[in-house]
Formats: C-alpha cells, sequence, structure tokens
C-alpha cells in the first residue's frame, strides 16, 4: 500500500481522537506526526472526500467567527477501518534522506560540501529536538487513564533516541571528514 493510500488511516486516526477540519488535520500532521509521516493539503482533501464518499467519516458543517467550516468526525465503519487497519503487519518501515544519497554519492563534491549537508542536517535536527524533548516531559506527567496518552509516549520517546543517535552521527561524520581533507 502506497503512502498516500495510508493517509486515510493517519486522517482516521486523527478522527478518532476529536472532530477535526481539513486544516487542524494538517496542522497536527506538521506537529505531532512530523517525525514519522508528511501529508500536503493536496492529498489530504481530495482524502477527505473519499472517506466521506466511502462513509468513513462525515461532515459537520459548524460556523466560527460567522464563517462555515467543515468539521469531519469518523463514522463507527471509520473506526472498524481503522482497527482493522491497525491489526494488519507493518509492510514497510521507510526512511528517506537526502543527506545521506548526497553523502553516498559525496566522492565526487567537494568534501566542504558534504561537511555543509551534515551541518545543514544537523540544524534541523537540534531545531526539532526540544520539541521532541518537551513532549516526552509533557506525556510523562499527563493523564495516565487516557491510553492515547501511552502510544504517544511511547512515539515521542522514539523520536529522542532517534534525534540522540543522529546527533551523535553529526559529530562522528564532520570530525571524519574533517580528518579526510
Amino acid at each position: 500500500m502506497a503512502n498516500e493510500k495510508k493517509l486515510d488511516c493517519v486522517i482516521l486516526g486523527l478522527l478518532s481522537h476529536e472532530d477535526l477540519t481539513g486544516y487542524d488535520i494538517k496542522k497536527r500532521i506538521d506537529t505531532a506526526l512530523k517525525y514519522f509521516w508528511r501529508a500536503s493539503f493536496g492529498s489530504i482533501y481530495p482524502t477527505l472526500k473519499e472517506l466521506v464518499a466511502d462513509g468513513l467519516a462525515e461532515k459537520i458543517d459548524t460556523a466560527e467567527n460567522d464563517r462555515n467550516k467543515i468539521t469531519y468526525r469518523i463514522t463507527e465503519q471509520g473506526r472498524q477501518h481503522l482497527k482493522n487497519w491497525l491489526e494488519l503487519s507493518v509492510k514497510k518501515d521507510e526512511l528517506r534522506y537526502e543527506t545521506l544519497l548526497k553523502l553516498f554519492f559525496a566522492d565526487v563534491a567537494n568534501p566542504k560540501t558534504s561537511i555543509r549537508h551534515v551541518e545543514n542536517f544537523e540544524a534541523r535536527i537540534r531545531a526539532d529536538f526540544p520539541y521532541l524533548l518537551s513532549a516526552v516531559k509533557n506525556l510523562e506527567v499527563a493523564d495516565s487513564s487516557d491510553k492515547a496518552h501511552i502510544y504517544y509516549l511511547l512515539t515521542a520517546r522514539f523520536g529522542v533516541k532517534i534525534y540522540s543517535a543522529y546527533l551523535e552521527w553529526c559529530e562522528e561524520a564532520k570530525q571524519t571528514l574533517a580528518g579526510i581533507w
């Protein structure tokens, strides 16, 4: 199943927690899920349309500040679809890093360029790392009776461990690259 086809389950998962607009869904993906999943407005709205057509979600017209907006709610059929998908085996965990791709072929480039790519990667990780640390801290003291927090905490802890390893690797890579020229 392609990533885009899993977007239906990403959206249903978010809607299983609360009713959301398409804009809210994009915000949730760009904050809480951005460490392991991404989606564009160009894919979110068509997926929402399909979910409604398939009876997995429904539209709720709401008004806010004299503006009509469309909020989406998961249906019971949608909850069952999400539960069925969660029971399936994971088919593919995929990581793609342009930084690593460029580093892999860097023997034909200027070594300073490789160091710059590693430093840029490191800067992005350092910029995002405080959010993950804060998420773990907040989730560790959150209401433990809400089972969802346990799963949020597990994914945030995974992110902290991965980002710590990234930063360690960046230091090692910079030292190694500095030593070859």
